[in-house]
C-alpha cells in the first residue's frame, strides 16, 4: 500500500479512503506544561500571543510527535470577543467564562456589528498562519472553536438551557447569530492555513438535553458550519462531552466527517452507532493518560483499538500535567495499528 505523509493520511481517514496506518493525532486541547517548558512558550501568554501560541501548538509535533498541529488550547477566545467577562488562567489552567451578556434579542442586535481582524480569534488566525507557512505541506493544520450550543451558553449564561425550552425565539436567535459568526470563524481559519477543523461543543449534548432540542438546536447549526466546511474541502471533527452513545446517530445528521468520544462512551457501542462517521477517541485524559503508565496507556489502547475506533486520541482535552511519555505511548500505539 502507498506511504502516505501525516497530511495525506489523516486527510484520507477521516473521508473514509485507504491508509497505510493509523494517524497519531489528538483533536482535543494539546498543550502541556512539559511541551511549555521544552519550548519557552507558556500559558497563559501562549493563549494570546500567536508566536507563541503557534511555538506551543508545535510542541505537540517535535516534542510529543502528534502527526499534526492544532489551536487553541481553550474555549474562551470567542466568548471573549463578544465582551464576557473571563477568569485568565494559569500555567496549568485553562482560562474560564465568568461573565455574560445576552438577556435578550435586543441584547444580540447590540452584537452584531463585529470585526473578525480584532481580539483572540484573530491571534488564533495568525498562529495558524505561522503554523502553516512551515508545515502545511507535510503536517495536518487543526483549528479548532467552541461550538455554537456551548458558545450561546456562554454569552447568556447559565439560563441558556431554561430559555430553548420555554423561549424558542430567542434561543433560535441567538443559535442564529452564534453560527453566523462560527462559519465566519471557521472560514478565517482555513483562508490562514487550517486544512481541518474542530469543533469543541461540550454542552451540546443529547444527554442533557434530549432528542427533540437537540434536533432543534444543534442539528442545523452544526450543518451549517459543516457545509460551509466542505464546501473548502475541509473535513470536520465534532467533539462533545459526556456519554453521547445514545445520540451518535443523531449527531451524525450534520454531516461531519468524524465524531471525537469521551472516556464515558464505550468504544465499540459508538462505531455501532454511525454509518460514515470516524469515531474518535477515547482514553481517559485523567485515569489513564495523566495517572497511569505507559506500560497500562497501551494496555487500554489496544483494547480501543480491537473495538474498532477510527483513530486513537484522549477523550477530552490533555491534562495540562500529563507527562510526555504517556501521549508517546499513545501515540506509538496508533502508529502500529493499521486498519
Amino acid at each position: 500500500m502507498t506511504e502516505y505523509n501525516p497530511k495525506e493520511r489523516l486527510a484520507r481517514a477521516l473521508t473514509g479512503q485507504p491508509v497505510d496506518r493509523m494517524p497519531a493525532i489528538c483533536v482535543t486541547q494539546t498543550g502541556t506544561v512539559e511541551q511549555m517548558e521544552a519550548c519557552g512558550a507558556f500559558w497563559p501568554e501562549a493563549n494570546s500571543d500567536a508566536e507563541k501560541m503557534a511555538a506551543l501548538a508545535e510542541a505537540g509535533h517535535t516534542v510529543v510527535g502528534f502527526e499534526a498541529v492544532r489551536v487553541p488550547f481553550d474555549i474562551t477566545a470567542e466568548a471573549e470577543f463578544f465582551g464576557c467577562e473571563i477568569k485568565e488562567g494559569t500555567k496549568e489552567q485553562q482560562p474560564s467564562v465568568v461573565g455574560h451578556v445576552v438577556k435578550t434579542i435586543e441584547d444580540i442586535e447590540k452584537l452584531k456589528d463585529y470585526d473578525m481582524s480584532e481580539g483572540r480569534i484573530n491571534v488564533v488566525c495568525d498562529a495558524i498562519k505561522l503554523l502553516a507557512d512551515k508545515y502545511a505541506s507535510d503536517l495536518p493544520i487543526m483549528g479548532s472553536m467552541i461550538g455554537p450550543f456551548s458558545l450561546a451558553q456562554h454569552i447568556n449564561g447559565d439560563d441558556w438551557f431554561m430559555a430553548i425550552m420555554t423561549n424558542e425565539k430567542f434561543g433560535l436567535a441567538l443559535m442564529d447569530f452564534v453560527t453566523d459568526f462560527n462559519v465566519a470563524y471557521a472560514q478565517k481559519m482555513v483562508e490562514n492555513g487550517a486544512d481541518t477543523m474542530v469543533i469543541i461543543d461540550p454542552t451540546a449534548s443529547y444527554q442533557l438535553i434530549g432528542a427533540e432540542f437537540y434536533e432543534k438546536f444543534v442539528v442545523p447549526f452544526h450543518r451549517r458550519i459543516v457545509d460551509a466546511m466542505h464546501e473548502m474541502d475541509v473535513p470536520v471533527v465534532l467533539h462533545v462531552c459526556g456519554d453521547t452513545t445514545k445520540g451518535l446517530s443523531l449527531m451524525e445528521t450534520c454531516g461531519v466527517d468524524a465524531i471525537s468520544v469521551d472516556q464515558n462512551v464505550d468504544a465499540a457501542a459508538a462505531v455501532s452507532k454511525v454509518e460514515k462517521a470516524v469515531i474518535v477517541g477515547n482514553l481517559d485524559p485523567v485515569n489513564m493518560l495523566w495517572n497511569k503508565t505507559p506500560e497500562a496507556i497501551k494496555e487500554e489502547s489496544k483494547k480501543i483499538l480491537d473495538a474498532g475506533i477510527g483513530l486513537l486520541a484522549p477523550g477530552c482535552g490533555t491534562v495540562s500535567k500529563t507527562p510526555t511519555e504517556n501521549l508517546q505511548a499513545m501515540i506509538e500505539m496508533a502508529k502500529n495499528h493499521t486498519y
